[in-house]
């Protein structure tokens, strides 16, 4: 039988944990002990397209629901995708795909690509405050609200701020961060970022809360930040180094160094890698386009050639796997509505992506790090951490 003869071979290495593999109505053990979960597969998977990429071979199977997960799909991936060391990538065969240019059309593009989807899209499983980046949950039984509340207050915090200061934020989004700044420390703060969805989102907050004296949102790429003619005491930049590319790191970097005050201090806030890796071939597909994900200690590296000396660093993994648990809910309880926007195919992608990445961040495939930064020597910080 084809199926025993190419696929279950392949699907024996992934045996961590046992499951159960149903194919034109045989079933197949993988693993030792009770199955924690079953997969049917309504077509075959050819060999070639596993070798070339197990992740878009299996991704696309289950958007086009050629692929089915039996009961809850978080708790098969979490048990599945702790072993993406396994899965074959074609680098050679991918390389279009992998490694795009980080050129600014190309990149303005590709994040378009993303956070264009539509605003009304991001309310039905985003919260109130409209931020798409990961929450800190405080308390056990914080709101997802809350928690996003409580990371924005902990990154203020951390950045040590002072009324009549100058705060940029890089990669800005819908503008909460900003927002609460202005509210809360009366900075004066600059957002800058590629969508123009988030842009006009921004535009409208502000006015609204009639912060124009305060606040101002460019729309921007991070490499033209020089050319304003403007210096901030402090920079922050939350889930945003992931789209530049890692041939642009140190440039990224080197523009946040240009535009900030000496003894200025940086947030860097970023998912983060444990080695150097080119990233997931069926998240760049069709999720996130060009994304790379640092590892922790090239931005530091990065960040040491600047001059940047390094005050903190903090690992917030389970926050994230928390915060993307309660975006599928959030998704899963408007999936009718979705279904009006988008096509199945899509619903099928973007809950896959949402389960998937909760499940990465709970094996701990991928990481999450804010990193505190001066420029120079800064002795007027408290000595301790004063959060």
């Amino acid at each position: 039988m084809l199926e025993e003869n190419v696929m279950i071979p392949f699907l024996k290495k992934f045996d961590q944990y046992p499951f159960c593999v149903k194919i034109n109505g045989k079933e197949y053990q993988i693993g030792e002990g009770k199955p924690e979960f079953t997969v049917t597969f309504i077509k075959n998977i050819p060999l070639t397209s596993l070798m070339t990429s197990t992740s878009i071979a299996l991704g696309e199977a289950y958007m086009d629901g050629d692929l089915e997960i039996e009961g809850d799909l978080y708790y098969a991936l979490d048990h599945f995708l702790g072993q993406m060391n396994k899965f074959s990538t074609d680098q050679s065969a991918l390389k279009k795909l992998i490694f795009t240019s980080t050129g600014k059309k190309n990149q303005q593009k590709e994040v378009q690509s993303h956070y264009d989807i539509g605003n009304d899209f991001y309310k039905l499983w985003l919260d109130k405050t409209m931020s798409y980046s990961c929450g800190y949950f405080k308390h056990e039984d914080d709101t997802l609200e809350q928690a996003q509340i409580n990371k924005v207050d902990y990154i203020l915090e951390k950045l040590y701020l002072k009324e009549g200061m100058s705060l940029l934020d890089i990669g800005c989004g819908w503008g909460f961060l900003l927002i609460e700044a202005a509210k809360k420390y009366k900075v004066h703060g600059t957002g800058i970022t590629l969508s123009e969805e988030q842009y006009k989102e921004f535009k409208r907050r502000i006015a609204d809360q009639h912060l124009e004296d305060l606040l101002e949102v460019e729309l921007m790429d991070y490499r033209d930040l020089p050319k304003l003619g403007k210096t901030f005491d402090r920079v922050v930049s939350v889930g945003m180094v992931e789209h530049v590319g890692r041939d642009n790191y140190q440039l990224f970097m080197d523009c946040a160094n240009k535009v900030l005050k000496e003894g200025g201090v940086f947030l860097l806030h970023f998912i983060s890698s444990l080695k150097e890796h080119p990233g997931d071939a069926w998240i760049k597909k069709y999720i996130f386009p060009g994304g790379v994900v640092p590892s922790l200690r090239e931005m530091i590296s990065c960040a040491a050639e600047d001059g940047f000396h390094t005050l903190d660093v903090e690992d917030l993994r389970l926050h994230y796997n928390r915060t993307l648990l309660c975006w599928e809910k959030n998704f899963k309880e408007h999936i009718d509505e979705v279904r009006s926007m988008f096509d199945e195919r899509f619903v099928r992608m973007w809950d896959l992506y949402l389960s998937a990445c909760a499940a990465t961040f709970n094996n701990g495939v991928i990481d999450i790090h804010q990193v505190l930064f001066t420029k120079g020597i800064n002795n007027d910080l408290p000595m301790v951490r004063w959060y």
